[in-house]
């Protein structure tokens, strides 16, 4: 119970990742989501009390980034980080430029929808993501709006669009949650159909 008490973390790790909590913001509202019936993973609490400031991550980030050799530093935590696009460019050219390391962006999809005028996919690269890993969730449009409960129109296509984009400038992968409703060899179809690597991510319901 006492790691329920401890404060939110901006920054957490998981095995050899490193992984920026920036925002608990996200576009969709998926049932089968975590941060639904929890507000710890691995020890962490990751219910934010607000977002943090660019400055606030970059140095929480540096009292661990020499702890060890990071695998990955991946902008994963109970939000979207691309509701926080200017924050992923600018931690990620930090990164970048005094480490080096590589750089994976855990999302949903919806980065276009959610910044509209942009060219997310191209600000990305310039800032030196060299990574991306796509919820898809649902094999088709009818399921995902079901399962994932997207806030903007059209979701579902954009991500699609976003997958194809991405693929041409990052080591791209789509994942999907095993969950009932979700036919997961149509999801990894549509993954080689659209020549991105697929993850299958185990479903961990609640316990009370």
């Amino acid at each position: 119970m006492a790691s329920l008490k401890r404060a939110p973390a901006v920054v957490y790790w998981l095995w050899d990742n490193l992984y920026p909590n920036i925002t608990n913001k996200c576009s969709n509202h998926c049932y089968f989501c975590i941060r639904n019936f929890a507000r710890n993973l691995g020890g962490f609490n990751l219910k934010l009390r607000r977002e943090p400031t660019i400055k606030e991550v970059i140095r929480e980030l540096e009292k661990v980034i020499n702890l060890r050799h990071w695998k990955e530093v991946v902008f994963c935590g109970f939000g979207e980080p691309l509701e926080r696009l200017d924050c992923v460019l600018e931690v990620t050219r930090w990164i970048k430029k005094h480490f080096g390391t590589t750089i994976r962006i855990d999302t949903n999809g919806q980065g276009s929808l959610l910044n509209k005028g942009r060219q997310v996919i191209r600000e990305l690269k310039e800032a030196g993501v060299d990574k991306i890993s796509i919820s898809l969730n649902a094999h088709d449009k009818a399921t995902y709006n079901l399962m994932c409960k997207p806030k903007l129109e059209n979701a579902y296509k954009t991500v699609l669009a976003f997958i194809k984009e991405a693929k041409m400038e990052f080591d791209t992968e789509i994942t999907a949650v095993a969950i009932p409703e979700v036919d997961i060899e149509k999801v990894e179809e549509i993954a080689r159909n659209l020549g991105v690597k697929f993850r299958r991510r185990a479903y961990q319901p609640p316990f009370w």
